[in-house]
């Protein structure tokens, strides 16, 4: 699969940016370039190869640091309000933003 310059300009728009024509042209040739990559590694053979925690860990085993689930803020409604306070628009105290899809 490889995607055209109207392909890459379509996605431009998706992500609401915008691209001269040289960007245009380099972004086409890498997202090529990462689709081909993408297509190699989809045709290697990874049956009965377990999932990695961490990139070392088929190295040595590696115990990663972990911290206990515990609660450290109050939820009262003064804090509610003073996490609130700079928002620039909220309601029954939750964030309003502003709609991005069109």
């Amino acid at each position: 699969m490889s995607l055209s310059n109207q392909d890459v300009k379509h996605i431009a728009q998706l992500a609401a940016i915008e691209l001269s024509a040289e960007e245009l042209q380099q972004y086409e040739g890498d997202l090529n370039s990462l689709l081909t990559l993408f297509s190699s590694l989809k045709s290697i053979d990874t049956e009965g190869v377990s999932p990695l925690t961490h990139p070392l860990a088929m190295l040595a085993e590696v115990q990663l640091p972990l911290r206990d689930d515990i609660v450290t803020e109050a939820d009262t409604v003064a804090h509610r309000s003073a996490l609130m306070s700079n928002a620039p628009a909220q309601t029954d105290g939750v964030f309003l933003v502003p709609k991005v899809i069109e």
